[in-house]
């Protein structure tokens, strides 16, 4: 009986942690974009005007982020301007958030046919490597290690902490520019 009346709320849970997690990682991608010349390096490759989205299946929480150019992101929530170019999908709720919560990392899930990519696949390669960047700015190493395929060995501590910092900063302004707005 209490199993019955604990599952809803450990699903809802999960949902907002996801939604948390995808505007957190919109930002930030918009952010890092900003910030560090490898991330910027990578998206340069990408067309200008480029649409990525990361979501859950069907219509479940989604982030969307547009290359506008000169290696940077802008971070446009859970609405495309027009149809997106790259979508990562994944397939569940519970699969988006192993990911999200560090759990698996993405090349793991996407193994075990947790997700889908629509679009070209080296531009979804090349997205998932600029995810891995910010998650190995953001998050602390012994995280970090768990979620990404490989953490950079030329990484280090006061690169890591100055980079990461700037990042904070600037999600934190977006968040406090978006709740005035």
């Amino acid at each position: 009986m209490l199993t019955k009346r604990i599952q809803p709320m450990a699903s809802q849970a999960k949902r907002l942690y996801v939604e948390l997690m995808f505007q957190v990682m919109g930002r930030a991608l918009q952010a890092v974009s900003e910030v560090d010349s490898v991330v910027q390096t990578e998206a340069k490759a990408l067309p200008e005007g480029f649409l990525f989205e990361m979501m859950v299946m069907p219509d479940g929480s989604k982030l969307i982020v547009e290359h506008m150019g000169e290696g940077r992101f802008h971070y446009h929530g859970d609405t495309a301007p027009r149809p997106v170019d790259v979508s990562i999908k994944f397939k569940h709720l519970t699969h988006a958030f192993l990911v999200l919560s560090f759990q698996e990392k993405t090349s793991v899930a996407f193994a075990h046919d947790r997700m889908l990519v629509d679009g070209d696949v080296s531009y979804a390669v090349r997205m998932t490597r600029v995810l891995n960047r910010l998650e190995s700015f953001i998050l602390p190493k012994i995280i970090a290690k768990r979620a990404v395929k490989e953490y950079p060995v030329d990484l280090h501590l006061p690169e890591k902490l100055t980079s990461a910092a700037r990042i904070y900063l600037k999600v934190a302004t977006h968040f406090v520019q978006s709740a005035r707005a």
